[in-house]
């Protein structure tokens, strides 16, 4: 089942829809890849995750990699629909706006 296009405060944030954006490509990706990947401190994307995780959109796993403990990172069900039911209501509002032509940007 399909969700009508809707604006999704919760992803809306820059970081938090970067972050969706990489684990809608993938089953899963560590922590500090993606962290890295949008170029923040780890309190940012804890801070986005816990966002993101409270919504119920993204799952974390821990589990030990070359003796070092690891967040892995899963975007749910839940999660990969309502992102894509953002990025739709995105691209909605996107084709409402007047193309300009090239070099004709706003001067005023």
């Amino acid at each position: 089942m399909s969700r009508v296009p809707q604006f999704d405060p919760v992803i809306h944030a820059p970081g938090r829809l970067q972050i969706c954006a990489i684990l809608s490509a993938t089953d899963e990706a560590e922590f500090a890849m993606v962290r890295d990947a949008i170029a923040v401190s780890d309190s940012v994307m804890s801070k986005h995750l816990k966002q993101l995780e409270d919504a119920g959109y993204v799952r974390l796993r821990k589990a030990a990699l070359d003796g070092r403990q690891r967040t892995w990172l899963t975007l749910t069900a839940a999660g990969g629909t309502a992102f894509a039911a953002h990025v739709a209501e995105l691209q909605r509002l996107a084709t409402m706006t007047a193309p300009e032509p090239l070099g004709q940007g706003f001067s005023g």
